[in-house]
């Protein structure tokens, strides 16, 4: 049972704030793919997917970090850092997930299949990015939205222009909230040389959070508006750049708890997204 409670922390389920992170792009994608009516299959597939996939991804993370995660504060005392997990225990359990994932596609169109092979090796080659790439959250949103033009694939056979533009809104969302994140971090960051967001923007991190947000938004807006969405959808925009505003007052002095808190609200700000999608094509006349 200990081993079990190991096992869950490697994968970060008692903090599923990555999981919904991941999901609510997804479902933006399933509901406008296709005209608000999604699969009941396909939500299953995506959704359990989800889990699966972020899970092998903490995983391999930590397997990668292992050797900073030791100097930093937050990571500290995470398992494979701590010594309760080796190493190679981290690999057999991404490993073990990530085939899980590809066992739920099967049933699933050829394309959707090449796109998760896509995603398997974004998703693998996540952390060693943030050995060299200045702003490694473009890469992590890439990893993290990866489930919309998976989902246009799986509901239409193929990948529309607005799916693409739906993935760079996605980009640029990640890059804001994994700003805040890394915001947390930075001290720690900046002693083992990793390169984040929070580092690169300096002192114009807070602008740089807020304008990736706009733009964000922007694109979701005209996508939105594309796919015939209106009143309940802009309303949703609306609350989403609510939360945004809110998200400025707490990481303006760049403290730890509060930008640490602006991360974990993002969990409103995805859901206020999807909510009014599924308003707008649910309450159609």
């Amino acid at each position: 049972m200990n081993r079990l409670h190991l096992y869950f922390k490697l994968i970060r389920l008692d903090k599923p704030i990555g999981i919904v992170l991941l999901l609510w792009p997804t479902l933006w994608a399933l509901w406008m793919a296709s005209d608000g009516v999604p699969d009941a299959s396909l939500l299953f597939i995506f959704t359990l997917g989800t889990i699966l996939m972020r899970s092998a991804g903490c995983a391999i993370n930590d397997y990668a970090d292992r050797d900073f995660d030791r100097h930093v504060k937050r990571t500290v005392d995470r398992p494979i850092t701590s010594g309760k997990i080796r190493p190679r225990e981290a690999l057999i359990v991404a490993a073990v997930l990530s085939i899980t994932a590809f066992l739920l596609i099967l049933p699933l169109n050829a394309l959707t299949k090449q796109l998760s092979v896509a995603a398997v090796i974004i998703a693998g080659t996540y952390p060693y990015f943030k050995r060299f790439f200045a702003i490694p959250q473009a890469y992590l949103g890439i990893a993290f939205g990866f489930g919309i033009p998976m989902g246009f694939a799986a509901v239409q056979n193929s990948v529309p222009p607005e799916a693409w533009w739906l993935l760079l809104a996605n980009i640029f969302w990640a890059i804001a909230y994994d700003t805040e994140y890394a915001m947390v971090d930075r001290d720690d960051d900046l002693k083992i040389g990793m390169k984040t967001s929070a580092i690169t923007f300096g002192r114009f991190d807070v602008a740089a959070v807020m304008l990736c947000y706009a733009v964000s938004f922007a694109i979701i807006l005209i996508i939105g508006w594309q796919f015939g969405l209106r009143t309940w959808f802009v309303a949703g925009m609306l609350i989403a750049s609510a939360c945004a505003v809110y998200h400025y007052f707490l990481i303006r002095d760049r403290g730890r708890e509060g930008c640490f808190k602006a991360f974990r609200h993002n969990n409103w700000l995805g859901a206020a997204i999807f909510a009014g999608v599924f308003l707008d094509y649910l309450l159609r006349t």
